[in-house]
């Protein structure tokens, strides 16, 4: 016997996880659209602030203080991974989502009722603790529930899920940018965290967590909640007819199942340390590193961070707009891998969508260096849809498919922590190094997505030398 499909609570269940992979896109551009109302740009500095419900209408700040609190964020998401790995095989994969739920609501809380930049700043460190373990946890968690058929499709809702909260965060901050509305964009990201904690009760544990702790009998019945069981022509093993005589006859199928497909269930897991250290798993650390440093090394956050700033002169008018369109692409974009990547194959499409990429990257740059805003809108929208058809959604889907399962959750840690690392460092530094090679010309602007072309094309051809 084996797991076939979802049941209908398998789908929920889903959802459930997916609402950790959402925050962490709504938080990415959740300051985006609300920049020049949160700041008080254009107020008069010695005019008193206006205030509703005792909270000041705005917080005033330069443009280097706004970075830094956007890059606070990444900084939050490094230290969530950092521990993740140890709140996943401690707490398990619920209890990380859990944490993940617990750290969003109350940082969004405090950012959403926040009268100066101290408790901005803290409440957006620890939204970003709580991405950091929803985006280690994530992945892993969909991977043990998803029936193995698809697992891949499964695996890329992450990443559909992050880009709704993208679109979402851009379409309520168009509507909520004023001084007295734009606290209801960050309220609402709590709001949704307490209703996910509250559900959190209902939500069985990965099966595969709770085998590997002993816990079989749970593990039973969390298999049967999740899947429908059909039929293996697989003969089983003589020794695993001993099992446990209290289960089931379906409660021992779906244990022997399970085994058959993850011999390595037994195995303690892998600290971050020992995952350093051991020549037993160089590469799939050199595969997952890449993967992630040609997500964050590619500029997208650069772009989804600072579009309204990057189209300021080409489209000063519209350029919260196709910051919208931007995510709206994004969206739609992230479709086509869900029914692709298990006929294409996971390296296929990253190298249908780095090309794609190179080549928009390539596009953006000379567009905004010879001021064709045409030329700019166009490819900075063919690189967003590039970038969710592949880079995007797969490096998230290989974690868990190329690691050994004893040290999944250690991989994962180390994996999104150089991602968070790379994200801060691109948020941090866009500005300032896109005016330094444009040496104070306009028309030289362009020349940081040169910069960044070359690095992803950098990062997938290591990346393609170890993934086969």
């Amino acid at each position: 016997m084996t797991a076939q499909a979802f049941t209908a609570y398998g789908w929920v269940t889903c959802l459930w996880i997916l609402v950790t992979s959402f925050q962490y896109g709504y938080h990415i551009s959740a300051l985006n659209q609300i920049q020049a109302v949160l700041s008080c740009r254009g107020a008069e500095r010695d005019v008193a602030i206006p205030r509703k419900y005792g909270l000041p209408t705005c917080i005033p700040m330069s443009d280097a203080t706004f970075s830094v609190v956007t890059a606070v964020y990444t900084v939050g998401g490094l230290l969530g991974s950092l521990v993740a790995n140890v709140v996943m095989d401690r707490w398990g994969r619920r209890g990380a989502v859990r944490a993940s739920a617990i750290m969003f609501a109350i940082g969004s809380g405090i950012m959403g009722i926040s009268a100066s930049l101290g408790p901005l700043i803290f409440g957006r460190l620890l939204v970003g603790i709580g991405a950091g373990f929803g985006l280690c946890v994530g992945p892993i968690y969909l991977s043990e529930i998803a029936p193995t058929k698809i697992q891949g499709a499964v695996g890329v809702l992450t990443q559909f899920a992050i880009v709704i909260g993208l679109m979402m965060t851009q379409a309520v901050g168009l509507r909520l940018a004023t001084p007295h509305e734009w606290r209801i964009v960050l309220v609402i990201s709590s709001v949704i965290s307490i209703g996910q904690l509250l559900v959190s009760p209902a939500i069985v544990e990965s099966p595969s967590w709770l085998h590997r702790h002993g816990l079989l009998q749970d593990k039973a019945a969390a298999s049967r909640k999740l899947w429908t069981v059909g039929e293996t022509p697989r003969r089983l093993p003589e020794s695993l007819d001993s099992q446990d005589p209290l289960l089931s006859d379906v409660e021992r199928d779906a244990d022997q199942a399970t085994s058959l497909k993850d011999p390595e269930e037994h195995q303690a897991s892998v600290s971050v340390p020992q995952l350093l250290t051991s020549t037993e798993f160089v590469k799939p650390l050199i595969i997952v590193c890449f993967a992630m440093l040609a997500q964050q090394l590619s500029g997208v956050n650069a772009v989804l961070y600072y579009s309204n700033d990057i189209l300021a002169k080409a489209l000063p008018d519209l350029g919260p707009y196709v910051s919208l369109g931007i995510t709206i692409v994004n969206v739609f974009m992230t479709f086509p891998p869900i029914f692709l990547i298990e006929r294409l194959g996971r390296k296929k499409l990253l190298t249908l969508s780095t090309s794609g990429a190179v080549i928009s990257l390539l596009g953006v740059g000379f567009g905004l260096n010879t001021g064709v805003v045409a030329l700019t809108s166009i490819t900075i929208l063919t690189f967003v849809a590039s970038f969710a058809t592949g880079i995007g959604p797969v490096p998230f889907v290989m974690i868990p498919e190329v690691s050994p399962k004893h040290a999944v959750s250690a991989l994962s840690s180390v994996g999104l922590s150089l991602n968070w690392i790379a994200n801060f460092l691109v948020g941090l530094v866009f500005l300032p190094l896109r005016n330094l090679l444009a040496q104070g010309d306009p028309q030289k602007e362009g020349r940081i997505f040169y910069l960044f072309a070359a690095m992803l094309a950098f990062c997938t051809f290591v990346l393609f030398r170890f993934y086969r």
